[in-house]
């Protein structure tokens, strides 16, 4: 039976996560702003086997209540085997070229909360001596690309400072898990102009996270293809890069 703790747990992927750690008897503590889906949620894991399920409703991005968040959280769990961050938004990048408040927002919310959140995580669970934090990052952090660089710019931060944060826990027990998935069929893409092809379903992308949990990779491309396409997109050089359309 795990403890688990997940922030933004509304969202497609990381339902389709506890719904896969729910068949376990898994113990939750989910994290989301909709209190009414986060109980929809709650319901849906008791349904399916949870052990035990606790919602606790807040923004996230605001790091001023991250604290009595985790309070909450230990109180309930005691310890926590698995953290999913699983939780920000696809701001609009031509709003952010126009407006300094939206382009802060937006890094706000994909970047600087999730670190914030992260460090006292990392705190926590140095203490506890075990555990996993996996945070939901994004292929879009791997290069600048005009479509989309200030939610790139956020993810990259991210990226860094788990591979840095991996390192440090290393010596504590504590693995950390960086999850890159490309492009997913979530209500955050539907309505953009995506390759068919190249776009996964929240389930199978779950049962590849909880896989790579388990087997403690480092860094986790979801589906495992978006490795090469951006081991290609990183190879371009710069002066041909700057002159495409991606």
């Amino acid at each position: 039976m795990k403890k688990i703790l997940i922030v933004g747990a509304t969202s497609a992927i990381a339902s389709a996560c506890a719904r896969l750690w729910a068949a376990e008897r898994s113990e939750f503590f989910l994290v989301a702003r909709d209190g009414q889906k986060l109980q929809q949620t709650c319901t849906d894991l008791q349904a399916r086997g949870a052990s035990s399920v606790t919602p606790y409703v807040m923004d996230i991005s605001d790091a001023a209540e991250h604290a009595v968040m985790l309070e909450s959280c230990m109180a309930a769990l005691q310890t926590v085997d698995i953290c999913l961050i699983a939780y920000g938004s696809l701001p609009n990048q031509c709003e952010c070229e126009q407006s300094v408040e939206v382009a802060v927002r937006e890094f706000a919310n994909n970047g600087s909360s999730v670190i914030a959140l992260l460090t006292l995580l990392a705190n926590r669970m140095a203490v506890q001596r075990h555990g996993t934090l996996a945070v939901i990052s994004s292929v879009a952090g791997d290069r600048g690309r005009p479509s989309n660089y200030v939610y790139g710019a956020a993810k990259a931060a991210v990226s860094t400072f788990c591979e840095g944060l991996r390192a440090r826990l290393y010596k504590s027990g504590v693995h950390v898990i960086t999850i890159k998935p490309g492009f997913v069929d979530t209500p955050m893409t539907r309505g953009l102009a995506l390759p068919a092809l190249l776009v996964a379903q929240p389930d199978s992308v779950a049962r590849q996270i909880v896989s790579g949990i388990e087997r403690k990779v480092a860094v986790l491309y979801v589906p495992g293809f978006w490795a090469w396409i951006m081991w290609l997109i990183r190879a371009i050089p710069q002066p041909i890069f700057k002159r495409l359309n991606l």
